[in-house]
């Protein structure tokens, strides 16, 4: 038996659901493992074949998408329009998601965990693999970071590809330094302040409700490419910034903040969209 592994074949930033956290933004790394007999070639499978052909239909079923656990008690559906979903939080608050089709997963089960979103990608992969591949073993796992990081979701409407899609997100860390020098503690402001938060633009808010328990709602709503989108989310789980969520807005706002309290000092905010990838605001 011959063992082919490809180690961070790609990186899945999306969003999920969840009843405790709410809406949560998630960067898992890909590593694969095939297993099979060798081909005429004297190889299990081709490597660039595997970036082609294995990490295409990763991208296109979980990348950029919001995964819903398609059994939680906390999912409410409207048969009459699948693309609609409700979502109830363990507080009693409530998400509201609608969009084209393309821009969800169901996944079966009742949490989004490694292993159900990494099984689903085997069992739909094994359908189109060379007969000779036996098996295909996928690993996800998250970016071993070391100091502050936040979970946050963002929507982009002006972008052309999937990042206009309005509930994607990621897992991120964080690097500031005041006069050349790291600050963990602000670091880690930043990071709670933005734990489990869904950024969003004030120019694609419309409307703030607030229901029968005092509880506030803000709704996002937008067109792009793809189609119509709308969020509505209570309004403690949201961020508004003035403009787009870019991450070089986002590294630009945060830098805008630090130095209006640290007006005498030189601030440089390095922010992430994921993993090894982000923007740099000095300040």
């Amino acid at each position: 038996m011959n063992h082919l592994f490809v180690d961070n074949l790609t990186v899945i930033d999306f969003a999920y659901l969840d009843s405790s956290r709410g809406l949560v933004g998630e960067s898992w790394i890909v590593d694969v493992v095939l297993t099979g007999d060798l081909d005429e070639q004297g190889m299990v499978f081709d490597f660039s074949a595997v970036k082609r052909t294995i990490k295409r239909v990763i991208d296109e079923r979980v990348d950029h998408r919001l995964v819903v656990p398609s059994g939680s008690p906390s999912l409410g559906q409207n048969p009459e329009t699948p693309d609609s979903l409700d979502w109830s939080l363990a507080n009693g608050t409530q998400i509201h998601h609608s969009g084209p089709a393309e821009a969800v997963l169901m996944l079966p089960g009742t949490r989004v965990v490694p292993s159900a979103v990494a099984g689903l990608l085997e069992t739909e992969l094994r359908r189109i693999l060379p007969s000779n591949i036996q098996d295909i073993r996928i690993h996800l796992r998250e970016e071993e970071i070391d100091g502050a990081y936040y979970h946050y979701v963002h929507g982009l409407k002006k972008h052309l590809g999937n990042c206009q899609r309005i509930a994607h997100g990621h897992r991120s860390p964080i690097r500031i330094r005041r006069n050349g020098r790291r600050d963990p503690e602000l670091e880690r402001t930043w990071a709670q302040r933005w734990a489990d938060i869904y950024v969003g633009s004030k120019e694609d808010v419309v409307s703030r409700d607030v229901d029968s328990d005092g509880t506030g709602y803000l709704t996002f709503a937008y067109e792009a490419n793809q189609g119509e989108f709308h969020l509505t989310l209570p309004a403690d789980r949201v961020y508004l910034m003035p403009g787009d969520t870019t991450i070089e807005l986002i590294a630009a706002h945060i830098a805008d903040q630090c130095k209006a309290e640290l007006t005498d000092e030189t601030v440089e905010v390095r922010a992430y969209e994921g993993v090894g990838k982000g923007a740099l605001a000095i300040r």
